[in-house]
């Protein structure tokens, strides 16, 4: 049903086009009543009518006034019937300028009023239908363009059209991606290209049913490789189907189309022939560029799976991180530095629920020997899955310890939502607590008033993000919880003495602090 809004300032009027009119007949439900203009703009903004029946003269807002402020912020308006009491030429002559379907004048007549609907339910529905269809016929008109360039056609002018129809530069550094689920796995495939593709309109469907996505290589950059790659392989682990992911190089130009699909396809032909799914890099830097960001941030997971106890999610983590390494490329000696580094992070997880890490791993050292000593990867990986899962139940029984410690829970709530919005009163609201008592409670057991706790771990993770990534300090400022990049400037230099982007710059500062 397409749906109808009235808008009179005359109740009697409302109520006789609600009842005298039957809407149903021609394909429409009054969808609500406004007594005004500001009332009308509202429900039109809320409601989103496709008709729109006002009277012409009202306080506030005219209906003249209601269509022009309607086209103006929405992107589709609805239709609109004016109603007047006045036969004025004028009146009507503005209304059509307006764009206004129809003028009727008051008393409403039934026939004519429905002899309206008709007209307009069919041309509504007609526009509705043609709208609906221009996603999948501009879709038919890429895929087509697409597969003729991967299939060696290089007319200069089928290359520029592509271009155009892409929104892509002529000479523009592309890669293109194919993504093979097998017989049956197009909605997935859709899914799997939407984490590489900028534009959904970059999509084709090659002879074979693969999907292949047009990537531009500026939106993949180092950070944006690394995160495409756990987010597929998330997608992977959630659905567990075997899905193969392959990834061309790079090349200018819509006449390396074909080139850069030949790459991608071979690559897919050589590693369905192994038996191997997920996600793989055409032969270059990508590859190992991709490996060792994907290896590293499932590795970056672990601390917050073995927190969550979640020994099946630790294995899966796990696999996938070790499954990126490149059969026996890897340096042994920078993996033990990982794995001593993720040692550090869970000792350092169990003191936060004051347990033992000390304790804690010289039972792991008795019982596998030192990380020093294990030479092999097949070693390294039973080591960290032993060393996560022995965490995940150490740090377990520590939290059901400490369950009934209330201030606890709040200084580790605090500790992991610190990016948010966080006030004391919205947290002694969520632990039922008085914010006075709270906050007495919390400088106690931290040795900081509450703000300041809570400025102090974020200016931790600025200093970390500003050491460690590419990111612009506009971008840190909001990442660690302030919206406001000149707040961010100045508790920054408050806690450090230098500006962030001083201390960027200097290679040393963060062993200093």
């Amino acid at each position: 049903m397409l749906q109808v809004l009235l808008v009179d300032d005359e109740p009697w009027v409302l109520e006789g086009l609600r009842t005298m009119v039957n809407w149903e007949k021609h394909g429409f439900r009054v969808c609500g009543e406004a007594h005004d203009g500001p009332e009308a703009l509202a429900m039109i903004e809320e409601l989103r009518p496709e008709l729109v029946f006002t009277d012409i003269r009202m306080p506030a807002v005219t209906g003249l006034e209601l269509i022009e402020r309607s086209r103006q912020t929405l992107k589709r308006p609805p239709e609109f019937v004016i109603l007047s009491g006045y036969d004025d030429f004028n009146y009507a002559l503005t209304a059509m300028r307006q764009r206004a379907v129809d003028y009727l004048l008051k008393p409403i007549d039934e026939e004519e009023i429905e002899a309206l609907l008709a007209k307009l339910g069919q041309k509504i529905t007609d526009e509705l239908a043609a709208e609906r269809s221009l996603p999948r016929k501009r879709s038919l008109f890429v895929n087509n363009l697409l597969n003729r360039l991967i299939q060696g056609e290089g007319d200069p002018e089928l290359q520029s059209e592509a271009a155009r129809s892409l929104g892509l530069p002529g000479e523009a550094e592309l890669r293109c991606a194919l993504i093979d689920t097998g017989a049956d796995g197009s909605g997935l495939s859709q899914r799997i290209g939407a984490f590489f593709a900028q534009d959904a309109g970059r999509f084709f469907q090659d002879r074979a049913g693969r999907t292949g996505v047009i990537l531009r290589a500026e939106d993949m950059t180092d950070s944006r490789l690394e995160e495409t790659g756990l987010a597929v392989n998330r997608e992977l682990a959630e659905r567990k189907q075997r899905v193969l992911v392959t990834v061309s190089g790079i090349a200018k130009g819509m006449g390396a189309i074909r080139e850069l699909y030949l790459q991608a396809l071979d690559l897919n032909r050589a590693k369905r022939s192994q038996g191997k799914t997920g996600l793989f890099f055409h032969n270059g830097p990508a590859s190992a560029t991709w490996q060792d960001a994907a290896y590293k941030g499932w590795f970056r997971r672990l601390p917050e799976l073995v927190e969550a106890g979640a020994p099946e999610m630790i294995d899966s983590a796990i696999e996938e991180a070790f499954a990126a390494l490149t059969c026996g490329q890897a340096d042994i000696e920078a993996l033990q530095a990982d794995a001593a580094n993720l040692e550090l992070t869970l000792c350092r997880q169990m003191a936060g629920f004051h347990g033992d890490p000390d304790g804690f791993m010289k039972r792991m050292q008795a019982e596998y020997g030192s990380l020093g000593g294990i030479a092999d990867y097949a070693a390294l990986k039973r080591y960290v899955r032993r060393l996560c899962l022995e965490a995940a139940a150490q740090i377990g029984e520590l939290k059901r310890r400490s369950e009934g410690n209330t201030i606890f829970q709040v200084i580790r709530y605090v500790d992991g939502a610190y990016r948010s919005k966080l006030k004391l009163q919205i947290l002694a609201q969520k632990f039922h607590m008085n914010p006075a008592y709270l906050g007495q409670l919390f400088k106690k057991e931290t040795g900081k008033p509450f703000n300041e706790y809570l400025n102090m771990k974020r200016i931790e993770e600025a200093k970390r993000l500003l050491k460690r990534t590419p990111m612009k300090i506009s971008e840190i400022a909001l990442q660690v919880g302030y919206p406001n990049t000149d707040y961010f400037l100045s508790k920054f230099k408050q806690a450090t003495g230098v500006l962030p982007s001083v201390y960027k710059q200097e290679p040393d500062r963060e062993r200093a602090d």
